[in-house]
């Protein structure tokens, strides 16, 4: 890891960029990685994610749909969200690229409908380099505190069991009254 780290760190951020790049963030706190080298691999690797994710619905597009539908997606809505995208794309992908719940298919849906790459490209760059930087300083400043705020997890864990447990023998008892 040490020799290697920054080959090793790109292609986790190209997997699952913001989870992997908090864990560097703090890696980067206690001194085995320089921070601004890590945020510019970040920076990269996470664009390269989103490219593949385009490419897939560029190249894909045809056989994911073959069925009828990609997620929410259906045939006959791609001209839709193709009118969308030639109208919001910049919103939609930050949007995207912010929620994480829907980015993978926003970028998906991209390459489907076939939105130019050098748009696509900007567009990714500009929602990137702020989040990126976002999760890289979570990580340094934060990471230090995982253990009090694991803690507060544990606290919270045995609380909700609590509360729980509390709500289900109550339920219990009122159903058998």
């Amino acid at each position: 890891m040490l020799q290697y780290k920054y080959l090793i760190f790109f292609p986790l951020v190209v997997i699952e960029g913001p989870i992997v790049t908090v864990a560097a963030g703090f890696l980067a706190y206690l001194g085995y990685f320089n921070v601004y080298i890590l945020y510019l691999v970040a920076v990269a690797g996470d664009i390269v994610g989103d490219v593949l994710y385009y490419s897939i619905g560029y190249f894909g597009g045809k056989r994911i749909m073959s069925n009828g539908r990609f997620l929410w997606i259906k045939v006959e809505q791609v001209q839709k969200i193709k009118n969308h995208f030639d109208n919001h794309f910049g919103k939609t992908l930050l949007f995207g690229k912010w929620t994480h719940s829907v980015g993978g298919a926003i970028l998906v849906a991209s390459g489907i409908v076939r939105v130019p790459l050098k748009k696509f490209i900007k567009f990714n760059f500009i929602g990137t380099v702020p989040k990126t930087l976002v999760f890289l300083l979570v990580g340094y400043y934060f990471g230090h505190a995982y253990a009090k705020i694991d803690t507060y997890f544990g606290y919270i864990t045995i609380a909700m069991l609590f509360l729980i447990i509390t709500g289900a023998t109550s339920y219990y008892f009122t159903r058998k009254r």
